[in-house]
């Protein structure tokens, strides 16, 4: 149903948008954050697809041949999108949906398995299985939110970070390097560590370099600034968020003001911290990352 809901004759984040609310049941709210856009651009979007469909006379039937590999990559937008939402969901009590993600894990598997699979799709089913795998350690017995510096590594899934790796190897056939291959590496990195001790950060923030030549945008900036973070220092990392402070993709967006909030801590402004851990608790995030921004606030208070 994904493959034949991503027509090639729909502008691409149309065909994806109308992919997640059609067949995966997203909400219009849900579709916006993944896109990092007003509700009413989405809503807007679905609109215009839904006419175009109508007025072009175009029929949503499954593609055969070489239509299928015309519309891979949308449809790997489609999981990966599916996959996001259900590893952080934006609001509610829950921080993550583990059956969206292993969902979209499965989905990509299938994908992979099929005649039209590419090194990339590999990558991307790779990237699921090892992010998967720490679903287990993201959260405490109160439900709240558990950095991955600050996991019980023991809690990750084995299995999942096994099948992980076995996508990983199939997806260095070729010379193709997609964005999936590279988070990848980055997911890849962080579970062959012993611990937060020994993750490579200099190798971590060379392959956001490279990230970020292949998608330049800004929330790939905002987590190059964390690696610049733990590779050069707190001052860096801040200098690197800086160009990405006034993104109108990152207006409201919780992450970027908690990352902002962390930084001004670690360098012992206080005063500005708290005010980005205030700002990114007035924006649309889960209850548990709600409550771990107040834990932040808290830390901010004069000694």
């Amino acid at each position: 149903m994904i493959f034949m809901c991503c027509h090639p004759e729909i502008s691409r984040d149309a065909r994806v948008a109308l992919s997640l609310k059609t067949v995966g049941g997203f909400s219009v709210r849900e579709i916006a954050r993944a896109f990092l856009a007003d509700d009413a651009a989405i809503a807007q979007r679905l609109v215009r697809a839904k006419r175009q469909i109508r007025e072009d006379r175009l029929t949503l039937e499954m593609p055969r041949g070489t239509e299928l590999r015309r519309r891979l990559d949308s449809v790997l937008d489609v999981l990966y999108f599916m996959f996001n939402e259900g590893y952080t969901v934006n609001e509610g009590e829950s921080l993550i949906r583990q059956d969206l993600c292993l969902e979209a894990l499965r989905l990509a598997r299938l994908v992979a398995s099929s005649s039209i699979t590419e090194p990339r799709v590999d990558a991307l089913a790779a990237l699921m299985a090892l992010k998967s795998a720490r679903l287990p350690a993201r959260i405490d017995q109160a439900g709240d939110l558990v950095l991955l510096e600050d996991q019980d590594r023991s809690r990750w899934d084995p299995h999942l970070i096994s099948l992980g790796f076995h996508h990983f190897d199939r997806s260095m056939a070729g010379d193709e390097l997609s964005e999936y291959h590279v988070q990848a590496a980055i997911a890849a990195t962080h579970a062959r560590a012993a611990g937060p001790q020994s993750i490579d950060w200099p190798m971590i923030l060379h392959m956001y370099d490279q990230l970020l030549a292949i998608n330049p945008s800004p929330v790939v900036a905002l987590n190059r600034a964390v690696a610049v973070a733990k590779v050069r220092g707190p001052a860096e990392g801040l200098a690197a968020i800086g160009p990405v402070l006034n993104d109108p993709k990152l207006r409201d967006y919780h992450l970027l003001l908690s990352v902002q909030g962390q930084l001004l801590l670690e360098l012992g402004r206080r005063v500005d911290a708290a005010a980005c851990f205030r700002a990114a608790m007035a924006c649309s995030c889960s209850e548990p990352e709600r409550r771990f921004l107040r834990r932040k606030l808290a830390r901010c208070a004069p000694e």
